[in-house]
């Protein structure tokens, strides 16, 4: 399950119910073998460590791997809560899709009609695109992750050392992709723009009065009782208990590993700054795909896909994608990147059976095997 993450750190591209987990099942009853057998071969391929957590009608498993500090060698637990990078863009597409379904606006409206003068330059032009566009990726708006100097100041090594703790507002980070020319025109193709999320978060706090993260708390994480799941804002630290998050900050894979755990996460604003933990992902796309958090027309909308370009088993919704896997299931969900920390949380359509994980590193490790392992391999 890959989309272009959050953030990129150097040239790699990292792929893409609360409460006590139970133990792992008795050996000869292990149905989730496969699963165990795909998080100890991301660990094996470089990952310091990984976290996972499943649901499904037999109850919650989990199972850890690798380290979760390569100081103290102190293990990864059931119970880490970690940056989701752009899991959060199903938040805050979830939010939007609430405030349509309840009248306060239309996902056919134009940006320029909550956000106006904002989408200019180059060719932008905010009163041709909608908001839908906005969440299914078809904008065309510039992804601001993907400017030189910005990779340069953040991603790297010597500028994330210099600039982690840097705070950075929402037209700041508009500011970065208005600078360059749109990909395309509006809704003629696809490609994954971290802009356009943070312009859906300001259309939030446009339309109700509050930030896009108080809606989140005041919509989803209250309801669901998601107890391990914030919205930091510029809060650099992670909530404990929580386990320390490595990169390269290289355009290559080998090299030094850096500890990147604090950082500002304001560079990622609502394209990807949340937090949260396995159980609260499983809870929360189990939920949404329940038809819980969303009307039966909001959710059709939702999981109305767009081709995705070099995924033909894929398509991607308004920030839920929609695999078919090696099997033939289709798991609906999402995945995040942010520095040294690589998640994928997924569902069936019914949003029965669940899966969340985390790796701490963002340069290693096949995301796509845990998922083909936990919902085809047993």
């Amino acid at each position: 399950m890959t989309v272009r993450t959050t953030v990129v750190v150097g040239a790699t591209a990292v792929a893409l119910a609360t409460g006590l987990a139970a133990p792992a099942m008795a050996a000869g009853s292990d149905t989730h073998a496969a699963t165990r057998q795909a998080v100890r071969a991301a660990v094996k391929d470089g990952v310091p460590g990984v976290t996972l957590t499943a649901r499904d009608g037999r109850g919650t498993w989990s199972t850890t791997a690798g380290t979760g500090n390569l100081r103290t060698h102190a293990p990864r637990t059931a119970d880490d809560r970690y940056r989701v990078g752009s899991i959060t863009k199903t938040f805050v597409s979830t939010v939007l899709l609430q405030l349509e379904a309840e009248g306060r606006l239309s996902l056919d409206d134009t940006v320029d009609k909550w956000l106006p003068g904002v989408v200019r330059g180059n060719g932008h032009d905010g009163s041709r695109i909608t908001l839908r566009q906005l969440l299914n990726h078809t904008s065309g708006i510039f992804n601001y992750t993907a400017d030189e100097t910005f990779g340069r100041t953040y991603f790297l090594k010597e500028g994330f050392f210099k600039h982690r703790y840097d705070t950075q507002s929402p037209g700041q980070l508009v500011a970065v992709a208005m600078a360059h020319k749109p990909d395309f025109a509006p809704g003629t193709s696809w490609n994954y723009s971290n802009t356009n999320y943070v312009l859906a978060g300001m259309v939030i706090q446009k339309a109700t009065g509050r930030s896009y993260g108080e809606e989140i708390r005041h919509r989803i994480i209250e309801p669901l009782h998601l107890s391990a799941t914030s919205v930091p804002g510029t809060r650099v630290t992670v909530p404990k208990p929580s386990s320390r998050a490595y990169s390269k900050l290289a355009q290559t894979a080998t090299g030094p590993t850096y500890d990147v755990t604090e950082l500002n996460p304001s560079l990622a604003s609502s394209a990807g700054e949340m937090i949260s933990d396995s159980a609260d992902l499983d809870r929360f796309y189990s939920a949404l795909l329940k038809g819980r958090l969303l009307p039966p027309k909001q959710l059709k909308e939702m999981k109305t896909t767009v081709p995705v370009e070099g995924a033909p088993n894929a398509g991607y919704g308004l920030a839920l994608l929609d695999q078919k896997l090696s099997c033939g299931v289709h798991v609906w969900g999402h995945d995040g990147g942010i520095h040294g920390s690589s998640s994928v949380a997924v569902t069936t359509a019914d949003g029965r059976h669940s899966l969340a994980f985390n790796f701490n590193g963002d340069w290693s490790g096949d995301a796509e095997a845990v998922v083909e392992a936990e919902f085809c391999g047993g």
